[in-house]
């Protein structure tokens, strides 16, 4: 039988898109608030992937991921979820001409994968609760992130992954900075 061994903290990522710029400052400030400092911002990403957002959010959609400084536990993702879904629904108040002028995507980081919520099931998706499930989106092996068979074509992109090794490359300074890995490798 396999020993329960504690689990440790992850980075808390939120992707925003949105085709209003304006609207960029503001959702940094709401985050902030609820999730404390951003320690990372990610250069804006031109999101020309799909245009499956079109509809809702109109075109020239525009994604930037932040970090958050505190580590949360991977429980807290559901209820993360649900508070940025509730976020959207404020900023779809009436005062932008689209039905939805921003969608966040909130996720962790591990060392060994990024993993993000969703409310919608799949073969791949793991219930949490709370209405949300879970995916592993990226792999991390031999030095690289790595997307998988249902990995969205953005996350794919080499952009994304630039950013995504700051965001792991400090949360490992976390770890080591918190006594966190303990016995566990410290060349991660």
């Amino acid at each position: 039988m396999g020993a329960i061994q504690p689990v440790l903290p992850v980075k808390l990522l939120i992707g925003n898109l949105t085709g209003f710029p304006e609207l960029e400052g503001r959702i940094a400030e709401d985050l902030a608030c609820r999730f404390g400092p951003v320690d990372l911002l990610s250069p804006v990403l031109e999101f020309s992937y799909t245009d499956y957002y079109r509809e809702q959010m109109g075109p020239a959609l525009r994604r930037t991921f932040f970090s958050f400084d505190r580590l949360i536990h991977p429980n807290d993702l559901a209820g993360i979820k649900n508070l940025c879904n509730r976020l959207e629904v404020e900023y779809s108040s009436g005062e932008f001409p689209v039905m939805r002028p921003v969608n966040l995507d909130p996720g962790y980081m591990e060392m060994g994968k990024l993993v993000l919520a969703s409310t919608k099931n799949h073969s791949h998706r793991i219930y949490l609760g709370e209405g949300i499930y879970a995916e592993v989106t990226l792999v991390y092996r031999g030095k690289k992130f790595q997307g998988l068979e249902w990995t969205y074509p953005d996350y794919r992109s080499q952009e994304y992954h630039g950013f995504f090794q700051k965001v792991r490359d400090r949360y490992h300074a976390q770890l080591l900075d918190g006594g966190l890995l303990g016995g566990r490798s410290r060349s991660l």
